[in-house]
């Protein structure tokens, strides 16, 4: 499935991401790509807020991934922009982390052949007259 959202505002992008967040279990995987500045780190406050966890969120450029943990599971929010590449994704036992909780995954095509069939993929662009605007594109894989 793909999908074309146009978010007009940082308070849209934060309600985009509270629906979506509606239909998330334990087991899915977001991985939200897109150049700096472009609304990842927005749409998982989003995300976030939805579960309650309304914190100062911040990416966690330098530790990875942040543990949130909600009433019916946790969430991790990676950022492996940082990365030198895949292999320090599974030194670290990301791939661990998806059996375990909801994983939001900033800069995700870094570590792509380490992600599992099945995901959810957002891409992040600015446009171009209207720096309030961002175009979401969305794409599942695996069967969603």
């Amino acid at each position: 499935m793909e999908y074309t959202y146009t978010s007009n505002s940082d308070k849209e992008t934060l309600s985009f991401a509270k629906k979506l967040a509606e239909y998330l279990t334990k087991n899915d995987i977001i991985v939200l790509t897109g150049e700096l500045g472009s609304g990842k780190t927005k749409f998982v406050e989003g995300i976030l807020s939805y579960f309650g966890i309304e914190d100062s969120i911040s990416s966690p450029t330098f530790t990875i991934v942040n543990q949130y943990d909600t009433k019916d599971f946790p969430i991790y929010h990676f950022d492996v922009y940082r990365l030198q590449d895949v292999s320090e994704f599974y030194e670290i036992g990301g791939e661990e982390y998806f059996e375990n909780g909801l994983c939001l995954i900033e800069w995700g095509e870094l570590i792509q052949e380490a992600l599992p069939k099945k995901y959810i993929h957002i891409h992040f662009e600015k446009d171009s007259l209207d720096d309030n605007i961002r175009i979401l594109k969305i794409k599942t894989y695996g069967g969603y």
